[in-house]
């Protein structure tokens, strides 16, 4: 776990940043220990995670909602007895049809996929930054957008 700070100056906002290290389908145990040892409610908790039904790169922030699939984010629901927390999602992409989801998930990216993959990443820091000090209506606002596409109006 890391911990500083972030935003302006005169009103710097104090984050804390954590890897858990239980397996990703138990993630909930330690989110739930690390909420207690910091002293952190429901409204503190960003989890940020991948999502395999968003096209690689694409960036979602969310005030709550189902686990969508995601075996880790049942994981802290459960933990916690609620939805009613941020997620920040990056979206992966799916793996090609006769390909396993679990085996995709925990494969490094291919090669194109790297750049876009790498540049999400850079955003996701900002949408977080975002979020802790400006809240989330700005920071949902400024990041949930996606590119206009065939067919969009």
């Amino acid at each position: 776990m890391g911990t500083g700070r972030i935003g302006p100056a005169d009103k710097p906002v104090d984050v804390a940043l954590a890897i858990p290290l239980t397996w990703m389908n138990q993630s909930g145990t330690a989110v739930l220990e690390l909420l207690a040892r910091l002293g952190c409610t429901l409204q503190d908790l960003t989890v940020v995670h991948d999502d395999l039904d968003m096209e690689p790169g694409r960036l979602r922030l969310k005030r709550s909602g189902g686990a969508g699939g995601h075996n880790g984010v049942a994981s802290i629901m459960t933990e916690l007895g609620t939805d009613q927390f941020f997620r920040l999602k990056i979206g992966i992409g799916r793996p090609a049809p006769s390909a396993d989801a679990v085996d995709y998930v925990l494969e490094p990216f291919a090669q194109d996929e790297t750049t876009v993959i790498e540049a999400s990443v850079e955003q996701a820091v900002l949408a977080l930054e975002c979020l802790m000090v400006e809240g989330i209506d700005a920071a949902m606002n400024k990041f949930n957008v996606h590119d206009k596409q065939e067919g969009d109006e």
